[in-house]
């Protein structure tokens, strides 16, 4: 992408949240490092790792605008604490076991530039394992506030926000853990648009210790408590009202997907029909995970293994195709 082409080039703030993840850490700093944009602010805030991060953490400090390695209370605190001190029109955070495409930024600005409504945009994010491998790549589409509440979940690692906007919206909410972003993003989209770019800007890892599979079983709960808190905030209240229905479906739908990540069959099945008795259409999107929940019932469990299997080879097919396709 043509750098020149942008009327100007506003600073881009972003922020990488780091604790115990040196496996990954150096890929996520290279891919923020190694992007064309010119104006990057880069800050790294972790929490007093013991793995050697901070080793690799000084290995690029002259790089960095800022960084430290301190205890917090966690993922939230530290993206706060990185927000608050950043000075771009532009920011975003970046975990530590994630990491971005070349020309992700640059991509970014552009859309800002072209939208100068946008409080938000987002792109793609692949699915990628702990080898950074394609497993997955997720359906993104242009969505906004009404399509928040029913769960319609952006990829965090691709999302970049309007400094203004999130200034407005508030931080992250330290009480919220698992959905956070989740709960930022409906703030911002009641405030301002967001604009999707069908473009592949970053990658989100999925591993044995990340919070999406060592902690599965905890992300419906607060999808629960994020329509909780929308039956009692007016900035977003009278559109909740329009799909209650959808919504209360598209919170049990993701709780039964969560539980059934997490080998919770019956759960899982239970809280699938719940949500078919709410709204049948909005539990059908998850059809497929619908039946095995069933099927796990009765010890067939493993067919969810064997697809899940065949789903990988067939994203790394994928990856692998693309890569030869741009060479």
């Amino acid at each position: 992408m043509n750098l020149l082409s942008l009327p100007h080039q506003p600073l881009v703030s972003i922020v990488t949240p780091s604790y115990n993840q040196a496996r990954y850490l150096e890929q996520t700093l290279r891919s923020v490092l190694e992007q064309d944009y010119p104006r990057i602010e880069y800050i790294v805030i972790d929490g007093a790792s013991t793995d050697g991060s901070v080793e690799i953490i000084q290995k690029y400090e002259n790089h960095l605008a800022y960084w430290v390695s301190e205890k917090d209370s966690g993922q939230a605190e530290a993206i706060n604490k990185g927000l608050a001190r950043a000075q771009g029109d532009i920011l975003a955070w970046l975990n530590s076991d994630d990491f971005y495409f070349p020309g992700a930024v640059t991509a970014a600005v552009k859309a800002f530039e072209s939208h100068p409504a946008a409080g938000l945009v987002y792109g793609n994010t692949v699915a990628v394992d702990e080898k950074g491998e394609a497993i997955h790549f997720p359906h993104y589409a242009q969505w906004g506030l009404e399509d928040l509440l029913t769960f319609h979940i952006l990829g965090q690692p691709a999302v970049f926000m309007r400094r203004g906007v999130l200034l407005k919206a508030g931080f992250l909410d330290p009480s919220f853990h698992f959905l956070l972003d989740h709960h930022l993003w409906i703030r911002m989209a009641a405030l301002a648009p967001l604009v999707y770019v069908a473009e592949r800007w970053a990658a989100g890892r999925f591993h044995e210790s990340a919070k999406n599979v060592l902690q599965a079983a905890k992300f419906g709960e607060e999808a629960f408590r994020i329509l909780e808190w929308a039956e009692g905030d007016s900035r977003v209240s009278a559109s909740l009202g329009r799909i209650r229905r959808q919504s209360r479906a598209a919170a049990l739908r993701i709780n039964g997907r969560y539980l059934l990540d997490a080998g919770k069959a019956r759960e899982s099945f239970q809280s699938y029909a719940r949500s078919l008795i709410a709204h049948p259409a909005t539990a059908l999107v998850e059809w497929k995970r619908i039946v095995f929940a069933f099927l796990s019932l009765f010890g067939l469990g493993v067919l969810q293994k064997h697809y899940n299997r065949w789903r990988k080879a067939r994203a790394h097919k994928r990856a692998l195709t693309e890569s030869q396709g741009r060479r």
